[in-house]
């Protein structure tokens, strides 16, 4: 099992990065993955690391496919390819309703034929094998809609990749997402997996990569953790609470909680329901209570460095392929990078 490291990079000067992310490429950490909200952007981070490390692979988790045209996308992930001789992991993902309305001022429509056919003109522009025509119901190219010139042509990129395919990995939550990932991705990026549930938790995943004729081996499995350090494993777990209560309580008009149907089938309806319920009236300390321990115990790492590397070895016999630290302590990483 591979080992990465989320960054969480929120704007700091990078010399208070730099350490942590030598050190995980010297101790044999294998990617280090940046992230994108709505502050810091994915890409700068990534094309100065891409400058300062030889081994390590560079993934975004994410990039936000609202914020960027996909032949935008394409050509970044062309450029950081070449700039760190092919050790580029893109990672896309959808964002949330109230960033990407709030934030990009775009609509949040029609999520899943989105992602299919950005995901499909990106591939096409990377691999830059003949320009690139795209008849989609989203998006085409060349565009002919309102307000066009209508002099446009085809166009194929000047640059010739180093890789003509870059791995692509989708962040997806969700029965339909999921399965689409399984169908077009090299990999899923996750933010909510158990080894003891993967089987209800894959079952949509794999239901895609049987759709496409494809194997299991063929998609990479990639989960991000959320860490609590902490003295004792109750005491992570006070710290993890909240922030599980609003990723499953959160509800926004239209909008479905993926994170708590993931949960329902983890086998957590009743918390799932309670979480809600307390959430929707405003009591977020009930909420929080409501979150159980073992479902914490199972989605994160908590407490000090031996009860986190005991947990590892649960998630080394499981499908997973990396699992991704959003951590920085050096400890941790050695701890885990030997256990895994």
């Amino acid at each position: 099992m591979r080992l990465g490291l989320a960054m969480g990079y929120g704007g700091e000067p990078m010399e208070e990065v730099l350490p942590t992310i030598r050190h995980a490429e010297s101790i044999g950490v294998d990617s280090v993955w940046s992230v994108e909200e709505y502050g810091p952007d994915a890409v700068s981070v990534l094309g100065y690391l891409a400058a300062v490390t030889e081994r390590i692979e560079l993934g975004t988790a994410i990039m936000q496919i609202p914020a960027r045209t996909p032949a935008a996308t394409a050509m970044t992930a062309m450029t950081l390819d070449v700039l760190s001789h092919g050790r580029f992991q893109l990672g896309l993902g959808l964002s949330v309703p109230w960033i990407v309305e709030g934030w990009h001022g775009l609509p949040y429509d029609r999520p899943l034929r989105r992602t299919r056919e950005y995901v499909e003109i990106v591939r096409k522009a990377i691999a830059r094998e003949d320009r690139v025509e795209y008849a989609g119901e989203l998006y085409r190219l060349p565009y002919t809609g309102a307000g066009s010139t209508g002099r446009a042509r085809p166009v194929r990129s000047e640059m010739t990749p180093l890789r003509p395919r870059i791995p692509l990995y989708l962040a997806a939550i969700g029965p339909g997402n999921l399965a689409l990932t399984g169908e077009l991705a090299d990999g899923w990026l996750s933010g909510m997996y158990a080894p003891e549930h993967e089987a209800a938790i894959l079952a949509p995943l794999d239901a895609g990569i049987a759709k496409a004729g494809r194997t299991a081996g063929e998609v990479k499995i990639c989960p991000i953790l959320y860490v609590a350090h902490a003295a004792t494993v109750e005491a992570g777990r006070e710290r993890l609470r909240p922030l599980y209560a609003h990723l499953i309580g959160a509800a926004s008009p239209g909008v479905r909680n993926t994170y708590a149907d993931v949960v329902v089938q983890m086998g957590y309806e009743g918390a799932a329901h309670d979480i809600r319920k307390h959430f929707a009236a405003g009591d977020r300390d009930a909420a929080t209570a409501a979150v159980p321990d073992r479902l914490l115990d199972e989605v994160a790492l908590i407490g000090p460095i031996e009860a986190m590397t005991e947990r590892l070895a649960v998630w080394r016999e499981s499908r997973v392929d990396t699992v991704i630290l959003l951590d920085r302590d050096p400890a941790l990483l050695e701890a885990a990078r030997a256990v895994l």
